[in-house]
């Protein structure tokens, strides 16, 4: 499937130009085990502060891999799937509900402050508005080197110039003495992420975070910037966590890809594996959904429907069954999705028509409460017959909704009508020809 014009990608090499071993080869630097990040909306204060008394959204929701040393693993997904609140758990920024992040012999999420300052040295973060991290009141000395105040590790202030100096080098801000001096108004937003990453990386780190670096830039500076931190990775054998939510620069930049979706990580693998055959159909759409260089080409018409659900309320089953192509009786149909549908099909039809249907029905709040059995009530003046033959009308006009797979039974009981759906399963990661993918399809 073409996505955009190959890049020639130079193999891996360690900071001494010699040829990096295979990833699986490599030690582990950061292990994910059933990760877990929640936030309370509602409840007693008391409640909220030990997590529970109430709703929450599930930033990130059970989330497990490997992070390899010299790696590069990609974060892709839409906004609101959990890529951001992830890269800011494994640095400690985030404190996690449930699971594990072991980095080296440390779990981070069980160590207090005091014993996890130490270690944000070799933990460090590239934000995605360099304006907006860059203090504007620090020069540029000031801003990149103050990291080494805080840690303690210049002595002097000759020394921790020498330092910045050095790092600004590193990052291409040269020459060093057009820049000391300047505040962050005075530079480009290239020259500004330049800042950001030599700050980051004045203080040696292992582990870089990227959190969407180019996505603020020029077109014309983000190859740059790119190309940059593939440098300094290869000249200071750095791993990266490199959030995005575009999957071309993700073809360039990474080694392996992650493919989030409402907090859980629903397809990983080698970067070829998931651009040459895409297994889950949420990766599928991504790829079909990255514009080409082609001004005859249109965008396509069978893109994902409807918006990234609430994270509050997330759908039964697969989480990508509400907009997937795909989905069959398995992935989890329910109440929620009978009145989406019904919403849908009154919206494609005149007014008079619309009326005439929507006095069968009564009520549709029932069917907010998610549950595999959905019960619909007549409208004044209508009898429980009337609703079922909406339903099968609705069902005819378009009998490829993939809706229709998950519907057990359609039958009168009493004074309405219940929709019985076949019982969802929670599909969890498994190996399918080299990619681990969570799909009911494999």
């Amino acid at each position: 499937m073409p996505t955009k014009p190959e890049p020639t990608k130079p193999e891996p090499t360690s900071a001494v130009g010699v040829a990096s071993p295979p990833l699986a080869e490599r030690e582990v630097l950061m292990d994910v085990r059933d990760l877990e990040v929640h936030y309370a909306l509602q409840g007693s204060s008391l409640g909220r502060m030990f997590g529970g008394g109430g709703s929450v959204v599930r930033a990130v929701d059970g989330v497990s891999f490997q992070l390899h040393q010299g790696e590069v693993l990609g974060l892709v997904g839409e906004s609101g799937s959990g890529k951001t609140t992830l890269g800011r758990a494994l640095l400690g920024l985030v404190r996690p509900t449930g699971g594990s992040i072991h980095y080296r012999d440390n779990d981070l999420g069980e160590l207090s402050e005091r014993r996890l300052r130490p270690l944000r040295r070799k933990l460090q973060m590239v934000f995605q508005d360099p304006s907006a991290a860059l203090n504007p009141s620090m020069d540029i000395e000031t801003a990149v080197g103050d990291p080494l105040r805080i840690h303690k590790l210049a002595n002097g202030r000759a020394e921790r110039r020498a330092m910045v100096v050095r790092a600004l080098e590193a990052v291409g801000l040269a020459p060093v003495e057009r820049f000391l001096t300047k505040y962050p108004s005075d530079l480009s937003g290239g020259q500004k992420q330049r800042a950001v990453m030599a700050r980051a990386v004045i203080l040696d780190p292992e582990l870089l975070v990227a959190d969407e670096p180019i996505s603020m830039l020029d077109m014309s500076v983000r190859a740059k910037i790119l190309e940059l931190m593939l440098e300094l990775k290869s000249r200071l054998d750095l791993t990266y966590v490199y959030i995005t939510h575009d999957l071309a620069t993700a073809k360039f930049f990474c080694d392996r890809v992650a493919i989030m979706y409402l907090g859980r990580v629903v397809e990983i693998g080698p970067t070829e594996e998931i651009f040459a055959a895409p297994k889950h159909p949420y990766t599928k759409a991504l790829l079909r959904a990255i514009p080409e260089p082609d001004p005859s080409s249109t965008v396509p018409r069978d893109l994902p429907r409807g918006e990234i659900p609430d994270a509050a309320a997330p759908p039964l089953g697969c989480s990508f069954h509400p907009r997937c192509p795909a989905a069959f009786d398995r992935c989890g149909w329910e109440s929620r999705d009978l009145r989406t549908l019904l919403e849908e099909h009154w919206l494609g039809l005149d007014e008079e028509t619309y009326a005439a249907e929507r006095d069968v029905v009564g009520n549709l709040d029932e069917l907010a409460r998610p549950g595999h059995r959905a019960v619909l009530r007549p409208g004044r003046g209508k009898a429980p017959e009337d609703v079922r033959a909406l339903l099968e009308r609705v069902r005819s006009a378009d009998p490829d909704e993939p809706l229709w797979r998950g519907v057990r039974s359609i039958e009168v009981e009493g004074d309405g009508v219940v929709v019985d759906f076949h019982d969802g399963e929670d599909p969890r990661l498994r190996l399918a020809d080299g990619v681990d993918v969570a799909c009911h399809l494999y």
